[in-house]
């Protein structure tokens, strides 16, 4: 077998963007890291996401970074943890609560709440797009999920946005910030359980309970961690990918023109930006078996990494990297893939589909008005702050 480069996943400022990346993947399929092996080709990455021989490999994540507390002990027993029997029977429950039509239903509540933001932004004036649009948004579309009343975004959001902190490479100097935040997800998933249950109610929260079948085989702790999982993914993912959204097309007029001219491409940006700039930077699974794969022996308890990134702009599967809204693109691996597949997608695709849609037709421009700040580009990441002006 050939010998794999390596990547020091571990090294300050590693970027799973980065020339080191592009290299390795033009000479190997894989990469080994201080972490298991890296997967860089496409072909390969759908192969292994799918391989029933491995396991969510970011279940261990909490113990693996030192993390102790209410975060750690949601993460074990959430669904992301689960495997076999038991994660069918949670992904079935969750998938018919969050199911197609009933997302779809949600969404001219999604188009008012972008409505009601992008009308407050003033043309021409600099604003911080994470804070000011992007995070609200989050916030309030997760609040109309739940049944919330709108103006409860802002801790909903703040919280769910500190637990995304929790699956950075420099998770443990967060932790207090991370258990705080469980504990209040934890608290408001209880208070909306309660309100269900008192309250007829067709509601995300309502149509969970209803999922479980016999009200009587309710394990509480089961339906909070689900909830939880669901604020988590969705504020988390929404807020971010947003904001690598605008910071693309500040940075691409041309490519923010061809929107307008196009609302319909608004669905095939959405793609194209999970494909260029996926918060979630890689995807982990675990071998519970020893194997060969490839040539390649995998031992039991080798983590395998997916790199998003580099697997979506692997050259054999589209020639021309560039960013292309023309036409839906080769499928990326943003929301995982095989039975771990983010139950939350067709939400979060709904959702910012909305906001996108609701910016574009309201502004010509969009520009940078200052320098972006960013958190490392490893595991989950995001903005800080993203400074724009829309006129």
């Amino acid at each position: 077998m050939e010998t794999a480069p390596f990547l020091d996943l571990s090294a300050p400022g590693f970027s799973t963007r980065s020339r080191a990346v592009v290299d390795a993947r033009s000479t190997f399929w894989c990469a080994e890291t201080p972490y298991g092996i890296a997967i860089l080709h496409h072909r390969e990455a759908g192969q292994l996401l799918r391989d029933k021989r491995l396991r969510q490999g970011s279940h261990n994540w909490p113990a693996r970074h030192g993390l102790e507390g209410s975060f750690a002990r949601f993460w074990s027993r959430s669904i992301i943890a689960q495997e076999g029997d038991a994660h069918r029977a949670l992904r079935m429950v969750a998938t018919r609560a969050l199911a197609d039509d009933f997302v779809d239903g949600l969404r001219p509540g999604f188009d008012r709440i972008a409505s009601d933001l992008v009308g407050q932004i003033k043309p021409g004036r600099e604003i911080e797009f994470m804070s000011q649009f992007s995070q609200v948004y989050a916030g309030q579309v997760i609040c109309h999920l739940l049944d919330l009343p709108l103006d409860r975004w802002s801790q909903v959001a703040l919280d769910a946005s500190d637990l995304g902190l929790a699956m950075g490479v420099d998770c443990k100097s967060h932790e207090k910030r991370v258990n705080a935040a469980c504990d209040r997800l934890m608290a408001l998933a209880d208070d909306l359980v309660k309100e269900a249950c008192r309250n007829s109610s067709e509601g995300f929260v309502a149509r969970l309970l209803e999922a479980f079948g016999d009200p009587a085989a309710i394990d509480l702790q089961t339906v909070l961690d689900l909830i939880v999982i669901v604020i988590f993914g969705g504020v988390d993912t929404t807020r971010a990918q947003l904001g690598f959204a605008i910071n693309h097309f500040s940075n691409a007029p041309q490519d923010w023109q061809a929107l307008r001219d196009d609302p319909d491409k608004v669905a095939f940006a959405i793609e194209e930006i999970i494909r260029q700039n996926p918060t979630t930077t890689w995807a982990t699974r675990e071998a519970v078996e020893s194997f060969s794969f490839k040539g390649r022996e995998i031992p039991k308890g080798q983590t395998v990494h997916i790199l998003v990134h580099a697997s979506a702009l692997d050259p054999s599967v589209r020639e021309d990297p560039a960013f292309d809204i023309s036409k839906r693109g080769k499928s990326h691996f943003g929301f995982g893939g095989g039975a771990h597949h983010c139950i939350g997608h067709h939400m979060a695709r709904t959702d910012m589909r909305s906001a996108l849609h609701a910016l574009s037709r309201r502004f010509e421009v969009v520009r940078p008005a200052g320098t972006a700040e960013w958190l490392p580009d490893s595991g989950n990441t995001s903005a800080l702050h993203l400074p724009v002006t829309f006129s």
